[in-house]
């Protein structure tokens, strides 16, 4: 599961990417693929709409409905993967136990091609640029979760 504050720009981009990645893969049926916001003020939204044409250009569609982080999610979720430092200690205040903290990531942990990234950058406030960015940092970070989840299962 993806998590950034508001659950309309990163974490449904991120969900979406990985979705059409795992679906490329065949590994659709095997993962539970999810995001949400640790805000519940656009429960219900779909995405922002730059973030849905910057998506849909590369072949993405991003249909995810917003909604905010629940505790069921810790049980459900193997990997919460949260986008900056601000959603990543808000999880952690949130997790019902050390073990379900121990599921929280940052995204940027999977990045390979944004070594210098320490999160990823919240395009809401920005231009076209911004969602570029984003969508490049999330691409790059989804390819590290499925190398990681591999390399997991051969474990």
């Amino acid at each position: 599961m993806f998590v950034c504050l508001g659950n309309i720009c990163r974490s449904p981009a991120a969900e979406g990417i990985l979705r059409s990645m795992a679906a490329e893969e065949g590994l659709s049926e095997r993962l539970g693929i999810d995001s949400a916001g640790t805000y519940g003020g656009h429960r219900g939204d779909l995405p922002d709409p730059r973030m849905r044409s910057a998506a849909a250009r590369r072949g993405y569609s991003l249909t995810h409905r917003a909604r905010q982080v629940c505790e069921e999610d810790f049980e459900r979720f193997d990997l919460i993967v949260t986008m900056d430092d601000m959603n990543y200690e808000t999880l952690h205040r949130l997790a019902p136990s050390r073990e379900a903290a121990r599921r929280i990531f940052r995204m940027t942990e999977f990045c390979r091609r944004h070594p210098d990234r320490t999160y990823v950058p919240d395009p809401y406030y920005e231009g076209r640029e911004g969602f570029e960015l984003v969508l490049d940092m999330l691409e790059d970070g989804c390819r590290g979760i499925l190398e990681y989840l591999e390399q997991s299962e051969k474990a």
